[in-house]
């Protein structure tokens, strides 16, 4: 017998224009028709067993309890070590660095902590999805800046550029904080040690502070080295530096990040975190700290894949998408308007149904990582794959 319930009061949503994420619907979209997932950024094979050996060790001396809310101090001491190392800043391990849980996490906590109702936060579109909603739970206004998309001679877009015209006409009096992303997703550009100059050019004199997801900062190619706002003394003074163990040791699932701040920034940083997760996994923070200790685990990383990226860009380069440069990241973004086939006249999400659904690969739409979309024939792969499964996709996506 149906058990009639009462109904809930009506409340107002806080975020109206939510609905499910477009990687969710094309990943249940790629399991319905059995094609291969290249759409979702995670990797499909097995991350290092010395690593998971530190942390099976961990368990077994009973670090299973809280840690420290700040994360455990030997872990907090690795990150500094590396970013000194890296990128020659100092950040105290007690006081500027917290172990959180994954990027998004730090991101909205970083978002949480220095909006107020009414600040002006900037991000640079397309973007990461968890950006919008942060600064809407946190009730501060939006100003979207969209990167500049550069045509080639047929008009298709073929890169992209930072908007520095629209970005500086959109800080004022009001900004508090200002969103960058290098190397970025979705479109893998990486910003430059000129671009930071010019960027610190724009805040000084402002009271607006930088957060800096860097969560992609080992996966830069062609011996080019990835520049942290740690590596820019004026700009780490207003920043928060993001990034996420679990996009380099291929441990998306351990939701395992970092966020490295200046300490006035970080006691408000972690009156947020204390309150919205407290702490992290233990035995991981345990495992974490010692694998961290061999520098090769990370530093191994771009060759890894840059060889991933080669090889999915040679078998795409026999196909009709146009590639887009993809000097840093693990994603790959192509240009689909010029295959001699109907459906290049698709916008990009309804490309990427018929792409899961009819030849059998999963991509996502960079149109999804705007709040309105913006239709410019550019769809991204992730190739964080085995070899196998880049094959096998290849051929599917060579029949186009």
């Amino acid at each position: 017998m149906d058990q009639i319930r009462p109904l809930a009061p009506p409340f107002p949503s806080r975020l109206p224009a939510v609905g499910t994420t477009v990687f969710t619907v094309m990943s249940a979209l790629a399991a319905k028709h059995q094609a291969i997932n290249l759409g979702q950024g995670f990797p499909d094979f097995p991350c290092d067993r010395e690593l998971i050996s530190h942390v099976n060790a961990a368990m077994l001396a009973d670090h299973n309890q809280y840690p420290p809310m700040t994360g455990i101090a030997d872990l907090r001491q690795g990150i500094a070590q590396k970013i000194y190392e890296l990128y020659g800043y100092q950040y105290n391990p007690d006081t500027e660095i917290t172990i959180t849980a994954g990027g998004t996490q730090g991101i909205m906590t970083t978002i949480l902590s220095c909006v107020s109702p009414g600040d002006e936060v900037v991000i640079i579109e397309p973007a990461y999805d968890s950006y919008r909603p942060s600064v809407e739970l946190a009730c501060g206004k939006i100003v979207a800046v969209p990167l500049i998309a550069k045509r080639d001679n047929q008009g298709g877009v073929c890169s992209y550029l930072i908007p520095w015209t629209e970005l500086a006409n959109s800080i004022n009096a009001k900004t508090r904080l200002i969103i960058i992303n290098t190397p970025h997703n979705p479109t893998g550009m990486v910003w430059k040690a000129s671009d930071l100059d010019r960027l610190a050019d724009l805040v000084r004199g402002t009271n607006a502070l930088l957060l800096s997801d860097e969560v992609y900062e080992h996966m830069v190619f062609d011996g080019i080295n990835h520049v942290s706002i740690a590596s820019h003394p004026e700009l780490a003074a207003r920043s928060f530096l993001i990034s996420s163990f679990g996009k380099t040791y291929h441990v998306t699932g351990w939701k395992v990040g970092y966020v490295a701040a200046p300490e006035k920034m970080m006691q408000e940083f972690r009156k947020v975190h204390q309150f919205n997760v407290f702490t992290v996994n233990t035995p991981m923070q345990f495992g974490l700290a010692e694998y961290l200790k061999n520098a090769d685990h990370y530093l191994g990383l771009a060759s890894f894949y840059q060889a991933k990226r080669d090889y999915f860009s040679r078998g795409l380069k026999e196909t009709g998408f146009k590639l887009l440069p993809a000097p840093a990241s693990y994603f790959q973004c192509v240009n689909y308007t010029e295959l001699n086939i109907p459906q290049a006249k698709m916008s990009e999400a309804d490309f990427c149904f018929w792409l899961t659904a009819e030849i059998g690969v999963a991509a996502i739409p960079v149109s999804a990582f705007y709040a309105q979309p913006v239709e410019s024939g550019v769809i991204r792969f992730c190739f964080a794959k085995k070899e196998e499964t880049l094959s096998t996709a290849l051929k599917r996506l060579q029949t186009l």
